[in-house]
């Protein structure tokens, strides 16, 4: 249980981490371009986003994916573990009307 206190307080500072895309990565939510995963990681909602918006989606994930592995590390888990917890927690996070990909296609919250 203490490991996953700390594990969720290091995911809120990741998203404190990722503050300077924030504005554009909002903007590209509110536009329905982009979406939660369950795996803790960015998704296009649209397949034809404007090329900055995909730019955006991998710099972020490659970003997540560095993160993770060093919370996982730090904590003697799996990055998986890592990126369930994530995605999860990004998805409930995820306000009303942003788009999901729980489990097997984008829906709307």
């Amino acid at each position: 249980m203490d490991k996953l206190r700390k594990l969720f307080a290091m995911l809120l500072l990741l998203g404190f981490a990722l503050g300077a895309w924030a504005a554009d990565l909002d903007q590209a939510k509110r536009d329905g371009l982009v979406g939660e995963r369950a795996d803790g990681y960015l998704g296009l909602v649209v397949a034809t986003a404007p090329a900055d918006v995909r730019a955006l989606v991998i710099d972020v994930n490659a970003r997540r994916q560095v993160e993770y592995a060093r919370i996982a590390e730090a904590n003697g888990l799996e990055r998986e573990q890592v990126e369930a917890v994530a995605g999860r927690k990004a998805i409930e996070l995820t306000a009303p009307g942003g788009w999901i990909f729980p489990n097997g296609g984008w829906q709307q919250k």
